[in-house]
């Protein structure tokens, strides 16, 4: 390590949560340690060090013996301005030599997955390494026994909650479905009925909103683990976002980097999913695998095959799992993107006239099913335990309970720019291409900016004259909206045909 200090700038240059470090070309520690752009140093402040990628400036941008931060470096060493820093190489990654293995096609054992998890979530890998990783692991190169491998290496670098009890229930889905967002529905309806459900959310991946996006326009969701067990203690569940908590904790910095490159293989998917339910001390999960010819799932096939994966690393882990295969043919709800989804969940749990019906039912399903599968309900009987307590009111008002416990219930916000698209020409909606339909969401600004992405006004099998609105898009900004209408001139995700599809 360099012992000659740097002083501190700030910049404000946001990088995620990749540590950046921003150095003059003629820096003396620069020119003196060799260091050129995209170098992975180490960064010392006080008692605090982290490892962080070179930046090279060739302006005035800085002073002579200044240096800079992204805004994650900067809070991850607690760092003011004026303070000295002391800069100088990164010490070497024996775990490298592993994840360069598995590009080339070798099988890892525990103790490579141990020494790659353990290295990300400390923050020494660049996203380039992480991506690397990432793409090495995906197109089905990791067996069995690596997925259950990186499975538990992915809580083992975390905290483990311990409830103290059982059942703990859980629930997720595995995406791919436009406004699919029955999670906030169903951890009503299973904490109303007295379970336990502590849930964490990731944010979005590969689609406009994940249930954490969603359920932040509704309330707080950045809770820590103390936090987050006070609010399960009082009122039986919660809605927060994996991403503050530290149960496993590298996952989020492995879907930081998915997200751009729009990646989510089977192996990734089933350590990313099983691990957070572990960690946080789920004994019963739930997962929803929706299957359709855009969603994430096209075919049964594969979704018996991912099925397969995840019960076999769940049971090798301890944890009682169910799969129910459902129908993925077109989007859930009307919206799509965090507030407009929200505005769909809040509709069904006050039980408004106009609610979506299918949200509606596709969350009492999931919600019976895991009635049943802990033990509250007997069989056959959980969807009717589940449509009494959506139906009484007792979901909405232990819906507001959680949330006021998480800092407050508000009302999510409408985009100031809606434009209707409208029929060219008559007919009979015949598809609906969910991943085109997510990508129009993406381009109007969803996840970023929370009330954008577009409301569904059609559903398959829907005659429609000419003229007549089939969605309207969402945006908070003129060029968002102008993006988005760009790639539909070209991309269209609604079919008509003459005739009503058999």
């Amino acid at each position: 390590m360099n012992a000659t200090g740097l002083r501190l700038r700030p910049l404000g240059i946001d990088t995620q949560q990749e540590y950046v470090i921003y150095m003059r070309r003629d820096c003396h520690v620069c020119r003196a340690e060799g260091f050129e752009s995209l170098t992975r140093v180490e960064v010392c402040l006080r008692e605090r060090l982290i490892i962080a990628t070179l930046n090279v400036v060739h302006s005035e941008l800085l002073a002579t013996g200044e240096v800079s931060l992204s805004t994650s470096a900067w809070r991850a060493l607690g760092a003011a301005p004026g303070d000295t820093v002391t800069v100088g190489h990164a010490p070497t990654l024996d775990s490298l030599s592993a994840m360069r293995a598995k590009i080339y096609g070798h099988r890892l054992d525990v103790q490579a997955f141990d020494a790659i998890i353990g290295d990300v979530a400390a923050g020494r890998y660049s996203d380039l390494h992480i991506a690397a990783f990432l793409s090495a692991c995906a197109g089905g190169r990791m067996d069995l026994q690596e997925t259950i491998a990186l499975t538990r290496a992915m809580v083992d670098v975390g905290d483990r909650i311990d409830w103290g009890r059982t059942p703990i229930a859980d629930k997720h889905c595995v995406g791919g479905l436009p406004g699919n967002r029955t999670t906030p529905i169903v951890v009503a309806i299973v904490a109303a009925a007295g379970l336990i459900m502590p849930k964490t959310s990731s944010r979005a991946i590969t689609s406009p909103a994940g249930t954490a996006d969603v359920m932040e326009t509704l309330t707080r969701v950045d809770l820590d683990v103390t936090a987050m067990r006070r609010v399960v203690e009082r009122e039986g569940g919660c809605l927060v976002w994996g991403g503050a908590l530290t149960l496993s904790p590298a996952d989020d910095v492995l879907i930081r980097v998915e997200r751009p490159l729009d990646l989510d293989s089977d192996a990734q998917l089933v350590a990313s999913v099983l691990s957070k339910k572990i960690a946080a001390g789920a004994t019963h999960a739930l997962i929803d695998i929706p299957v359709g010819p855009t969603a994430k799932v096209r075919s049964e096939e594969d979704a018996h095959g991912l099925q397969a994966l995840l019960e076999q690393v769940a049971a090798a882990h301890g944890l009682q799992l169910r799969v129910l295969l459902t129908h993925g043919s077109q989007p859930v709800g009307r919206g799509v993107g965090p507030a407009l989804e929200a505005h769909d969940v809040l509709a069904v749990l006050r039980g408004a006239a106009a609610a979506p019906v299918d949200l509606r039912m596709r969350a009492l399903v999931l919600a019976g099913e895991l009635l049943e599968f802990c033990g509250h309900s007997i069989p056959g009987t959980g969807r009717s335990e589940a449509w009494r307590l959506l139906d009484s009111g007792a979901a909405w008002t232990k819906f507001q309970a959680i949330c006021e416990a998480q800092g407050g219930l508000r009302e999510p916000g409408v985009a100031p720019l809606q434009e209707v698209v409208t029929a060219e020409h008559a007919g009979y909606v015949s598809g609906i291409d969910s991943r085109r339909l997510a990508r129009v969401a993406k381009l109007a600004g969803a996840p970023g900016a929370p009330t954008a992405g577009l409301d569904l006004h059609v559903k398959l099998g829907d005659e429609v004259q000419r003229g007549m609105p089939l969605f309207t898009l969402h945006a908070e900004a003129p060029g968002e909206l102008a993006y988005a209408k760009l790639y539909l001139a070209t991309h269209p995700f609604i079919k008509l045909s003459d005739t009503v599809a058999p």
